[in-house]
C-alpha cells in the first residue's frame, strides 16, 4: 500500500494536522496546470483536455527535459478496471504520436492561454535549452489520484514491477490547518524504479522531418582562430584541430543550404555550398569574380594550425574550407538568437529544426524559394 501520510505543525509541542477529503479531486487538475513542479520533477504542460484519435480524453499531456511525453490521468470515482484499461489505452495513442503531431498539440493548447506559440520557445524557457532532436523517444502514464482501491495497486504494480510497463500512481492528500489548505503527495511505485527502461528495450523516438537541403553550421569564432568578417567577406565556413571538428564539415553536399551560428552568439548567416571542401594550405576562392588563393587573401583570422604539412598518418588537424554563397549575412554584432533555437557541438550537421529554419529565415527576409 502507499506510504501512510502525516503532517505535524510543531509549536512547543508537535500537533498533528487532520487529513481532509479532497474538496473536489477534479480541482487537482487545475493546481498541476498552474504549477507543474507540485508532480516533483520538471514538466511543460503541453496539452489539456487533449482528443486522441480513438475519441478519448486525456487529462493533461506533459514533456520533460529529454522530450519524453507524460500522460496524466486523474482516477477521480472510476473502478480500477476502468482507470487502468482508460491509462494504457492512452499508452497505445501516445507512443505513436509523431513530432508534427506533437506540436501541434502544443501550439493548440498555447493558443488563448498567453504562451510562446512554438514548442522550441517554451521549451527553452522551461528547461533553459532546445528540446532535443529526438522527441517522444520514451513516454510515462500516470494516474494522480487521492486514494486507491488493493485491485488498483496491484494491477499497476504488477504491470510496472513485472512487465515495465511505464505506469505508476501519484497519491495527493488533503490538508487543514487554521484556516490555510496543504497538499501532500507520494508515488506507489519508486520514481527511480518505475523509470528504469526494460532490458534491452528500443526508444523510438521521432524527429522532425528533414528537407533534405538544409544544413546547420557551427563556426567558432574566437580571437585565436578563425575569425567571422573573413568569412562573411570572402564567402566560406570553416572548421579544423582535429577530425572530430572537420569530419562533420567536410560532409557537407555542394548545394547544402547552411543556416551559420557562432556559438553563444547568434545565427550570422544563411548561404550555399558550392565548393569542394579543401585544407587551408590548398582552398581557393571566388573574390570578385576571380580565383584566389585563400592563403594570399588578407585575413584577420589565423586558418594555419600545427599539422598542416601531414602526411595523412596521423589525426588531421588542418583547417578545412568550404566555400559559401551568402544569401544574407550579417557581422557577428548582428547576429540573431532567440530562446528554443537550434545549437549543436557539431561543426555542421543535418538542420531539421522547424522553428529554427523559419525564424532565421523570415529575420534575413527568405523566401521560400529562396
Amino acid at each position: 500500500m502507499p506510504l501512510e501520510f502525516g503532517l505535524w505543525r510543531v509549536d512547543d509541542t508537535p500537533v498533528r494536522v487532520a487529513t481532509r477529503a479532497m474538496p473536489q479531486e477534479s480541482r487537482l487538475e487545475q493546481f498541476i496546470e498552474a504549477d507543474p513542479g507540485i508532480l516533483g520533477s520538471p514538466l511543460l504542460l503541453i496539452g489539456r483536455q487533449v482528443t486522441t484519435q480513438y475519441g478519448k480524453i486525456v487529462d493533461l499531456l506533459g514533456m520533460d527535459a529529454e522530450g519524453g511525453l507524460h500522460v496524466l490521468e486523474l482516477k477521480r470515482d472510476r473502478t480500477p478496471r476502468e482507470v487502468v484499461a482508460q491509462v494504457l489505452d492512452y499508452g497505445s495513442w501516445v507512443q505513436d504520436l509523431t513530432n508534427e503531431q506533437i506540436r501541434d498539440i502544443y501550439a493548440s493548447y498555447a493558443r488563448g492561454r498567453g504562451l510562446p506559440a512554438e514548442l522550441d520557445e517554451a521549451f527553452a524557457l522551461r528547461f533553459g535549452g532546445s528540446p532535443p532532436e529526438v522527441l517522444n523517444a520514451n513516454h510515462a502514464l500516470t494516474v494522480v489520484a487521492s486514494e486507491i482501491d488493493p485491485a488498483t495497486e496491484r494491477i499497476v504494480t504488477y504491470l510496472a514491477s513485472g512487465f515495465q510497463v511505464p505506469v505508476n500512481v501519484l497519491f495527493f492528500r488533503y490538508f487543514e490547518d487554521e484556516g490555510r489548505s496543504y497538499l501532500a503527495r507520494t508515488w506507489l511505485i519508486d520514481e527511480t524504479e518505475a523509470a528504469a527502461p526494460p532490458a534491452g528495450g528500443k526508444r523510438r523516438g521521432k524527429q522532425e522531418p528533414w528537407n533534405g537541403t538544409d544544413w546547420y553550421v557551427s563556426f567558432g569564432d574566437d580571437s585565436d582562430g578563425r575569425d567571422w568578417d573573413d568569412a562573411l567577406r570572402h564567402g566560406f565556413v570553416s572548421a579544423g584541430g582535429g577530425d572530430w571538428f572537420s569530419r562533420t564539415l567536410r560532409s557537407l553536399p555542394l548545394g547544402a543550404r547552411v543556416f551559420t551560428h557562432i556559438p553563444k552568439t547568434g545565427y550570422v548567416g544563411v548561404g550555399t555550398v558550392f565548393g569542394e571542401p579543401q585544407p587551408f594550405a590548398d582552398a581557393l576562392l571566388d573574390v570578385d569574380g576571380e580565383t584566389r588563393r585563400m592563403a594570399d587573401l588578407p585575413l584577420k583570422g589565423t586558418y594555419r594550425r600545427a599539422g598542416d604539412e601531414a602526411d595523412g598518418t596521423d589525426e588531421d588537424r588542418r583547417e578545412w574550407i568550404v566555400p559559401v554563397t551568402w544569401e544574407r549575412a550579417v557581422p557577428r554584432a548582428r547576429a540573431l538568437w532567440r530562446p528554443g533555437f537550434f545549437a549543436n557541438q557539431n561543426s555542421a550537421c543535418k538542420l531539421r529544426a522547424r522553428f529554427t529554419i523559419e525564424e532565421v529565415s523570415r529575420h534575413f527576409g527568405l523566401t521560400e524559394e529562396g
